[in-house]
């Protein structure tokens, strides 16, 4: 989520490199925190499907240039795209991007993603649906949508409501910041690297030869270490967590969460419940309803249902919540949104139904996924 200015408009957004039989991807712009754009997102997919097929590719490695891995999805340039056309111009972005998130996610060959600094957003959609996911001293994870009027989506709802206990319903709904050890004590990381490390860990995957993912992971473990959990670290509350991300509703959660701080003082709860406060009220309806309904749905019906979602959310019917906090947030950066429904109580349940519901619109049409074969075990297990 970044500026749009560029460097150099014609850079490749996407530098290749051919390495024996990997193939290392690089996200290179650098300057906008390698934010995605639509022309970055189909090139990916037009390489991992390329790959998929090219007997000669047995790994990827996927990395960004700079201070970032991927900022997220350009979303300032979709809300620009939509102001200067139609919707259905953001609709067509989630939907290559949802696209390419489906074909990460049921891969049939390892896809070793080096998340060395920001991942947030749509970055987390291009690399925790692929097998290997490797933190660093340096990474910064969020799904930080809620606050800009969106919701966790790329398949959010899939691997969030996946983590421990509603840890998950945590991070989707207060967009909290994880750094590389909390993203490997929860999952979302498979291995912590220190960054130092990664030349030689690259070089070493570089010369595997194999698709094995058992050989690729233990590659990884020789370059790999238990990190420093930091004592005011939110992974320690998860039993206050799972208490009070348990409720039923974002009422409830709140509530509960108020209750605990009754008797005393607590920092973390107080910046827990600030970052609720603040979020988009519907953001925060969809997004729990989203990510309960993940906990029991495979991947590919977890996209298509957030695209459904999205697709109400860039059409502007139901809520302008989104327009409202990309002007907030990225474009004026006042940092004052102005929600529309204002509060919790003005979001009905009929309201958070609409957003599941298809899109009536003349040639609107659900997610529809291209076909898979051959897949693995892990991949299956997924759908």
């Amino acid at each position: 989520m970044a500026p749009l200015n560029s460097t150099k408009p014609d850079d490749p957004q996407v530098l290749v490199e051919e390495k024996l039989s990997a193939r290392i991807l690089t996200l290179n712009r650098p300057k906008q925190l390698n934010a995605l754009s639509f022309q970055m997102i189909s090139q990916l997919l037009d390489l991992f499907i390329a790959y998929e097929e090219d007997s000669n590719v047995k790994l990827v490695i996927l990395k960004g240039k700079g201070r970032a891995f991927c900022a997220g999805g350009d979303v300032s340039s979709v809300v620009r795209d939509i102001g200067a056309g139609s919707w259905r111009l953001g609709a067509n972005f989630f939907w290559k991007e949802f696209t390419l998130n489906y074909i990460m996610a049921t891969y049939r060959k390892p896809q070793v993603s080096i998340l060395n600094g920001i991942v947030m957003g749509g970055g987390a959609g291009v690399s925790i649906h692929g097998r290997f996911r490797v933190a660093t001293e340096n990474s910064v994870f969020a799904m930080p949508e809620t606050a800009l009027g969106l919701f966790p989506d790329v398949g959010a709802s899939y691997y969030l409501s996946r983590l421990p206990g509603f840890f998950g319903e945590y991070v989707g709904l207060t967009g909290t910041r994880l750094d590389g050890a909390e993203m490997l004590a929860c999952g979302l990381a498979t291995h912590f690297v220190p960054s130092e490390r990664l030349s030689l860990l690259e070089e070493a995957l570089c010369k595997v030869d194999s698709s094995d993912p058992a050989i690729i992971s233990a590659v990884i473990d020789k370059y790999s270490q238990q990190p420093y959990m930091k004592e005011q670290s939110a992974y320690h509350r998860l039993n206050v967590i799972d208490r009070c991300f348990s409720r039923r509703t974002v009422e409830e959660i709140i509530s509960s969460l108020e209750k605990e701080t009754l008797n005393k003082k607590d920092d973390w709860i107080s910046a827990t419940l600030q970052s609720l406060k603040g979020a988009s009220p519907t953001s925060l309806k969809i997004s729990l309803r989203s990510i309960r309904q993940g906990r029991l749905q495979g991947v590919g019906q977890c996209l298509v249902r957030e695209y459904r979602m999205v697709c109400h959310v860039m059409q502007g019917k139901l809520s302008r919540d989104f327009f409202e906090g990309c002007r907030a947030i990225l474009l004026d950066k006042d940092k004052n949104p102005k929600w529309e429904p204002s509060k919790l109580e003005f979001v009905s349940d009929r309201m958070v139904d609409s957003y599941f519901s298809k899109v009536d619109d003349e040639g609107w049409e659900d997610l529809k996924f291209p076909a898979r074969s051959n897949l693995h075990v892990y991949a299956i297990a997924k759908l």
